[in-house]
């Protein structure tokens, strides 16, 4: 599991979420601006260490992002056809994330936004 939160002013976000919760939040090295969340401690490779849900925050440029529940499976391809065939639609096809996995982003029946990460198995 993993969560996006999108932010108009990313400082503002990170001082409100670190000084409400105690999140550690802190901009990471890759080439897109990104800010990882730690809620319960990990490991190097950003397994939680113990029960919880760790995430990311962004930079919006468009008003209407919200925020996104990521979901691990086991085959992303698998469960693109689940959601298809159970009346959900793909609205971000599978690509991948060097060095992370593959990511999908789907609309339940009712519309909601949910994401699908298939993980890099080491």
């Amino acid at each position: 599991m993993h969560f996006e939160i999108p932010a108009s002013d990313v400082e503002k976000l990170k001082k409100f979420y670190s000084e409400l919760f105690g999140w550690k939040i802190e901009k990471s090295s890759g080439p897109i601006p990104y800010w990882m969340i730690e809620t319960v401690p990990a490991d190097e490779k950003g397994t939680p260490l113990r029960t919880g849900v760790n995430g990311g925050m962004y930079k919006k440029d468009r008003p209407e992002l919200k925020p996104v529940n990521y979901i691990s499976v086991e085959s992303i391809n698998e469960y693109i056809e689940k959601i298809k065939a159970l009346g959900g639609k793909i609205v971000q096809p599978k690509q991948e994330v060097p060095d992370v996995g593959w990511i999908a982003i789907a609309l339940d029946p009712e519309g909601n936004h949910f994401a699908m990460l298939q993980p890099v198995r080491v």
